[in-house]
């Protein structure tokens, strides 16, 4: 016997759009090597140069700032790499960034400092001395949706003489970026974030910003990453961006939505408490905490009950543990513990909602008295 799901874990990847796996089948048809002069090489050719003219669009990049990869965590670790003094970043950086910032400081000698963090998430970037310092902030929060103003870090960074990678993922199709104004020196996406193939992505690299190639051996990428490219997953991420940049009208709709889901649940368990809520957030994100419950138990219960939802990054499922983002804000362990994502995305549906208020008043009870 099978039941309707109702798929509210978008941060973690958000289904493949329609038009994203036409330009994917489309593509796998496609018999050319893109670095090929022959009509089969120029046909991949076209494919590769307009999907980098829709990922530069849909983030106001040039073309050519476009580099594509297999996903944000190759991006951000190539960005990581760039020559710099020392690093900066907050606790509540995505492991992607964090891991890798601290093992390449390791491996240089060179200093790493850890940025604070307010109670709702908000990172603070003094770069005062910076000269040679490369910061790493992120656009928004995969847990909380917390935004951060990543074009008054850019700005302080420049005077200073710093560097800025931004980890973008969470933000296009949810708000409009405009890597110009940003000032940062990188940039890193993903295209399943935004309905586009899982294992492609792309670092924009501001024109003048230099990094050493991420793979030698070809001339690929502008000699910035060797290797055939990936034609049809490239074809896919761009048509995801194409339609990521139509997301953006559904930005009021899925807010409504999303504050709905909060009043309600906390009409309904009192006590629960909505992690970053006294910051600029996500419209589509939800981190909501009910102290004495279990997350683990949380998510297993849900989805048991048809309601996809994650407790903390996707990338860190099957681990047991507290977020480190959770930890970096000051929350208390028990209240960290109890700590789920919910994320809505351009296709949730009021009926969506609805499904995990009914189940989420069925649960919850049960869970504190577990």
């Amino acid at each position: 016997m099978s039941f309707a799901r109702t798929y509210l874990d978008h941060n973690a990847t958000a289904p493949l759009r329609p038009e994203a796996r036409e330009a994917v089948v489309a593509a796998l048809d496609i018999t050319g090597n893109a670095s090929s002069v022959h009509a089969e090489g120029r046909r991949a050719r076209v494919l590769i140069d307009e999907a980098r003219e829709a990922v530069a669009a849909l983030v106001n990049a040039e073309p050519g700032e476009v580099v594509f990869t297999s996903g944000a965590t190759e991006s951000n670790t190539w960005a990581l790499s760039a020559p710099w003094r020392g690093i900066a970043f907050a606790g509540v950086e995505h492991d992607s960034v964090r891991v890798p910032a601290l093992g390449i400081a390791a491996s240089r000698g060179a200093p790493a400092v850890k940025l604070p963090v307010s109670r709702d998430g908000v990172v603070d970037v003094p770069v005062s001395g910076g000269e040679g310092l490369l910061i790493a902030l992120q656009a928004a929060n995969n847990e909380t949706g917390v935004l951060q103003d990543v074009a008054a870090a850019g700005l302080k960074a420049r005077e200073h003489g710093a560097l800025l990678h931004c980890d973008a993922v969470q933000a296009p199709g949810r708000i409009a970026i405009d890597f110009k104004t940003l000032g940062a020196s990188t940039m890193s996406l993903s295209a399943h974030k935004m309905g586009g193939p899982k294992g492609v992505g792309a670092l924009v690299i501001g024109t003048g910003v230099t990094l050493p190639p991420l793979l030698a051996g070809g001339g690929q990428e502008g000699r910035r990453r060797a290797g055939t490219e990936n034609v049809a997953a490239i074809a896919g991420f761009g048509a995801a961006a194409r339609a990521a940049l139509r997301d953006l009208e559904a930005a009021p709709r899925i807010a409504a939505l999303r504050d709905r889901l909060e009043a309600e649940v906390r009409r309904i368990s009192p006590e629960t408490i909505i992690v970053g809520a006294g910051a600029p957030r996500l419209a589509n994100t939800s981190s909501i905490a009910l102290p004495g419950a279990s997350a683990e138990t949380l998510v297993i219960k849900m989805d048991l009950a048809g309601i996809a939802i994650s407790a903390g990054a996707a990338c860190s499922s099957g681990k047991v543990g507290q977020s480190h983002v959770l930890t970096a804000m000051g929350l208390l362990p028990e209240i960290a513990k109890s700590a789920i994502r919910v994320s809505l995305g351009p296709e949730t549906t009021e009926q969506d909602i609805a499904a995990f208020l009914a189940a989420w008043t069925r649960i919850c009870g049960a869970s504190l008295a577990a």
